[in-house]
């Protein structure tokens, strides 16, 4: 076994900022206190940075590079697979499952929230039903997503029992390998800055079309 470099720092960093947001949003969410919507903007943000970068970052943190056939995720679930280099296929479906249920959490806290009402200025108007539609989603994912989450955090305890650290991976964005496995192409450091700018810069043109 070898030590291989497979989490660059911009995917380790999202993975991290993201879950002390998510308790954020939690504890603000269900108490009705803090900046509930300041905070649901931040995640908003991270979560276009790494759809962007699941498909122009590094060969690790690529979608088409870890989301499998579900063929494959049952035989993996089964332990009929190999070892994978970055995410396996479970971890794969849990991470796009995350995403997009977290991204759907936003679009419909904007959409509460009146971050979308600007719209109205460029001849863009949302119906009404849509935002009764948006509560029901919305209250149901907040139930459903500390579940995921403990799912998640479950799934690392019995990883971590059965000697495979994935936690600390992400700590050092290195995983222990065969000594065959070639190393992902991990992207720069400058280009995830990029990246994380534009996504930046689409929030806040959303947000201020709000004010329009």
């Amino acid at each position: 076994m070898q030590k291989v470099k497979v989490w660059d720092l911009a995917t380790r960093l999202y993975h991290w900022i993201q879950a002390l947001v998510f308790a954020g949003l939690v504890f603000t969410g269900f108490s009705n206190q803090g900046p509930h919507i300041q905070l649901g903007l931040v995640l908003f943000t991270l979560l276009l940075w790494r759809v962007i970068w699941g498909f122009i970052g590094s060969e690790s943190s690529r979608f088409r590079s870890f989301l499998k056939h579900p063929k494959t995720v049952v035989r993996y679930a089964f332990g009929k697979a190999i070892s994978y280099v970055g995410h396996n296929p479970l971890g794969a479906v849990m991470v796009v499952a995350m995403i997009g249920t977290l991204l759907i959490q936003c679009v419909t806290g904007m959409l509460l929230a009146g971050i979308f009402d600007g719209l109205e200025s460029i001849g863009i108007f949302i119906p009404e039903p849509l935002y009764d539609i948006a509560d029901t989603i919305h209250v149901v994912f907040a139930d459903m997503l500390p579940i995921m989450v403990a799912l998640h955090v479950g799934a690392i305890v019995i990883y971590k029992l059965r000697g495979k650290s994935l936690l600390m991976s992400m700590f050092t964005g290195q995983q222990a390998l065969n000594a065959d496995v070639q190393s992902p192409t991990l992207s720069s450091n400058f280009k995830a800055l990029l990246v994380l700018i534009i996504s930046i810069l689409v929030t806040m043109t959303i947000v201020a079309f709000s004010m329009v």
